[in-house]
This record gives C-alpha cells, sequence and structure tokens, in this order.
C-alpha cells in the first residue's frame, strides 16, 4: 500500500517550498527591474534573503516571477502524467524541486513506475510535456515582452548576463513589433520578471529535448531509433564537455549528469512500429530544439571565462 504522504503530501510540500525560493529570486528580479538594471546586477542577487529579511514588505513582488515559472513547470510535467494516465502507465504527481539557484528550483519531474509498454506511449510520454511547457512559456514571454521596459539596461558592474537568445525570443519580439512598433530594440529590453520566466521555460524546454539518456529527447529519439538513442548518449558527454570551454561551464554538469547509470534508458517493445502521427510528434520535438536552443545561455560563463 502507498503511502499517502509520499503520493500526495511530499509533492504538495515540495510545491511550496519551491514557491516561497522562486519568489525569494523573482523580488530580486522585480526591484532590479523597477531600477532599470538586469536580473542579476549585484553579488547579492544570487542569494536575496540577507536583502529579502531588510525589506520584508517586498516579497510578495516576486509572485509575477514565481507564479509564472511554477505554472510553466507544472503545465510541463502534467503533460508527462497526462500522457502516462492515457496509456495506464503509473507514476508520481509532478514534484517540483526548490534549489538554490538562480531561479529559485531545479525543475520538476515525475517519476515513473511501471513499464512504458510501446514506442507509441513512449513517443507520448516525451514529447506532451515539452510541447506544452513551451506553449505556456511562449505565453509567458509575450505577455512579458509587452510588461518590459523600454529604457536601455545600466550593463556596469552586472554579475550575470543572459546570453544567446533562442529563436523562440526573436520571432516572438518579432511579431510583437507589428502589433507595437514602440517596442524597444532587442538589445534594450529591460526584462520584466514575467519575461525572464518565460526564458527560463524555454531554456528548461531546451534542456529536456536533449537526445540522450532518459531526458524527454531521449525518450523521443529512442522511441525513433534505440540504435541512434545509444550512439547520442555515448557521444553528447563528450560533445557537451567541450561545449563547456567555449560557450557555457553548466554543460558539463549535464555531462556528467547523462553519465550516471539512472540515466540508462529501460528497454521498450520495439515490435510495434510507430504510427505516423507519433512520427510527426518526433519531428515537432526535434523542431521545438532547434526553437529553443542556445548554447550560451549566459555571456562569458564558459570554462575558459571563469579559468582566466
Amino acid at each position: 500500500m502507498r503511502s499517502y504522504f509520499r503520493e500526495y503530501c511530499l509533492p504538495a510540500l515540495l510545491l511550496a517550498a519551491s514557491a516561497v525560493t522562486t519568489t525569494a529570486n523573482g523580488a530580486r528580479f522585480m526591484q532590479n527591474f523597477l531600477e532599470g538594471l538586469p536580473p542579476v546586477a549585484r553579488d547579492s542577487d544570487l542569494w536575496p534573503w540577507p536583502w529579502l529579511h531588510r525589506h520584508p514588505g517586498l516579497f510578495s513582488s516576486g509572485f509575477a516571477f514565481s507564479l509564472t515559472l511554477l505554472a510553466i513547470l507544472l503545465v510541463h510535467e502534467m503533460g508527462h502524467y497526462l500522457a502516462c494516465r492515457a496509456h495506464r502507465i503509473d507514476s508520481t504527481l509532478p514534484w517540483v524541486l526548490p534549489a538554490p539557484t538562480l531561479s529559485g528550483t531545479m525543475g520538476a519531474v515525475i517519476r515513473i513506475r511501471s513499464r512504458i509498454p510501446t514506442r507509441n506511449a513512449l513517443m507520448d510520454l516525451g514529447v506532451y510535456g515539452p510541447l506544452a511547457g513551451y506553449a505556456a512559456s511562449v505565453l509567458a514571454v509575450a505577455v512579458g515582452f509587452l510588461l518590459s521596459g523600454t529604457d536601455p539596461v545600466r550593463e556596469s558592474g552586472v554579475i550575470v548576463r543572459f546570453g544567446g537568445q533562442p529563436l523562440t525570443l526573436r520571432l516572438i519580439h518579432g511579431l510583437l513589433l507589428h502589433w507595437r512598433p514602440e517596442l524597444p530594440a532587442f538589445e534594450q529590453i529591460v526584462p520584466h520578471p514575467v519575461l525572464i520566466a518565460g526564458w527560463i521555460g524555454l531554456f528548461i524546454t531546451a534542456l529536456n529535448l536533449i537526445p540522450a539518456g532518459q531526458l524527454d529527447g531521449g525518450h523521443i529519439l529512442f522511441a525513433i531509433s534505440p540504435r541512434l538513442h545509444r550512439i547520442s548518449t555515448r557521444l553528447l558527454p563528450i560533445v557537451l564537455l567541450l561545449a563547456a570551454f567555449r560557450y557555457w561551464a553548466g554543460w558539463v554538469l549535464w555531462a556528467l549528469i547523462l553519465l550516471i547509470p539512472a540515466m540508462r534508458h529501460p528497454h521498450v517493445y520495439a515490435e510495434t512500429p510507430l504510427s505516423r502521427s507519433r512520427i510527426a510528434l518526433g519531428v515537432a520535438g526535434l523542431a521545438l530544439l532547434l526553437l529553443t536552443f542556445t548554447a550560451t545561455p549566459f555571456y562569458d560563463s564558459s570554462l575558459f571565462d571563469l579559468l582566466r
């Protein structure tokens, strides 16, 4: 008999803790936005708790960021959860993980507790989460652009600089310019916390779509070809380690994640071929990777930069 605490109370407690940590970071983002500063302009912005202790009344200003980001994470994971329900795959409810990161969370997960019966089911499981999370992130980015400031950002002394923008960000900005020509040039935007949450949502979508291991992209690729999945899972850690030297040091962590035994993909019966609709979903998943991926999520953050 399953524990009621583990089934329902633990996900609720993790969500509540994540709401606190993401709201704290969001309050710091909002204050910097109101001052016309980049999201992370000082060392203290990386750990906002001492600042919040001095200004407890500003905690609620972080709700715009936290509610947007948590909604994106939950929509993403509910896509996976509903795919599991549709195929009678046993899984937990979404767990949103609090963490002392730039966003206040390590993302969200569900745990699969039964065998995945077919490649079609695996494709649905892998792609529904990114599709749902991407749609939620696009909405957040569009609203965030409209809420963002129009004054040039003061870059002096900035600690963390958000880096290369994924194609989706550029496309949405270009489309909004036709409706709101007064929007500032892309490089001059002072990002509202809702826009930051949408950007993080796109980044999380891209990370999940890395085609290896048990990541969403790994599920998609395994459903298409277990052989290609094995090759990709072996090669990508090397590629990511090399990318860490040139683009972003964080790729080291993702290379190590792909190497742990728990990331080994379970066997899925491959006798039944993928349906045409599932092949189309796989193509859509790969397209989402192209629309959301950036090798340099933060400027001046490669291993070469950090070692200099």
